[in-house]
């Protein structure tokens, strides 16, 4: 990156010289914007939050009540140092936006994580025209291709539906796949979901913000062991190989996740099946997106970003791999 930048990489991570403040840093800064609620792009210990509206509700409960923090509305342009910044949804999750950043005649936009496939729980992708785009690369190889949400979800539906005898357990992130994944069942039953407690909390915000859901309930007000058969349970893939597992010893186990498009990890996880649905662009979806907002010059973030840094330069873009702490699909 050059000195001329408007933005540089720092230890605490992007840092906009002209505007006095960070996106999405890594450590404590002293004005943070935020991109989405997900745990690697949002820390605690920064003086100064500033996000889009639909995701302050988010960061309260991922960074505590009494933060300080200033939700905007999507596309209002407002004033941070020397330059004009604006936020535009990323169709990430709830709340998600890209960073728009004005200054001297150049514009930059920071993508944070997008997808562009339709999602009913968050607004859909924007499309930023600009100079400079900092792209995430996830699922930047051309393996990565999704097939339609309503189709994996009527997978999910059907696999819920023959285990009749046993509990379903799910694992999908706690904020934004958990409930990506009740709206769209929503479309299909209207049978409760028994969900772990970190999961819960992120629904009851999503109903708050309107978005229509399967109704739930919280696994620890549901019956014992021996009730559960039949049963659909929502868990964060951090409670696998945890006490909390031994209710569902005699049940089938898996996963919601674009790495589910390969083998290897359903097989390393010892999962009964794989789902590959993402909050993250695909392959195409990737290019398409970085041919639509016109810029010459990409900057790659998390994920697969020499691969697809190398493709991008082949056509002729003038591209790098940027270093960051962001770890593309995860959620603490």
């Amino acid at each position: 990156m050059s000195p001329d930048d408007l933005l540089l990489r720092t230890n605490a991570g992007l840092f906009c010289p002209a505007g006095g403040f960070h996106v999405d840093p890594w450590g404590a800064a002293e004005t943070a914007v935020i991109t989405h609620a997900h745990s690697d792009h949002a820390h605690p210990g920064s003086g100064a939050y500033v996000c889009a509206e639909p995701c302050v509700p988010l960061l309260r409960r991922r960074l505590g009540p009494e933060i300080p923090i200033r939700g905007i509305p999507y596309g209002e342009r407002f004033e941070l140092g020397a330059v004009r910044v604006s936020l535009h949804p990323s169709g990430h999750v709830l709340g998600a936006c890209q960073v728009r950043i004005e200054h001297d005649g150049r514009v930059w936009v920071v993508s944070g994580d997008y997808k562009r496939a339709p999602d009913p729980t968050c607004a859909p992708f924007e499309v930023v025209r600009c100079d400079v785009f900092v792209t995430e690369a996830t699922f930047a190889l051309p393996i990565y291709r999704w097939d339609e949400p309503a189709a994996v979800a009527a997978e999910i539906h059907d696999w819920w539906r023959s285990n009749a005898d046993r509990p379903s357990l799910l694992f999908a992130y706690a904020l934004g796949k958990s409930q990506r994944v009740l709206a769209e069942l929503g479309f299909l039953t209207d049978r409760t979901v028994l969900t772990h407690g970190a999961v819960e909390g992120f629904v009851r915000l999503y109903r708050e913000a309107g978005v229509a859901m399967l109704p739930t309930e919280p696994l620890a007000d549901a019956p014992k062991k021996k009730e559960l058969a039949g049963a659909l349970v929502l868990a964060p893939p951090a409670a696998r190989n945890t006490p909390w597992m031994r209710r569902f010893a005699h049940g089938e186990v898996a996963q919601a996740s674009g790495f589910m498009r390969v083998r290897g990890p359903r097989r390393r996880q010892s999962l009964d099946r794989g789902f590959a649905l993402s909050d993250h662009a695909d392959w195409p979806a990737l290019l398409r997106t970085i041919e639509d907002t016109g810029a010459r010059r990409v900057l790659v973030s998390h994920g697969h970003t020499e691969e697809l840094a190398r493709f991008l330069r082949e056509q002729g873009f003038e591209a790098e791999a940027l270093s960051t702490s962001f770890e593309g699909e995860a959620d603490a």
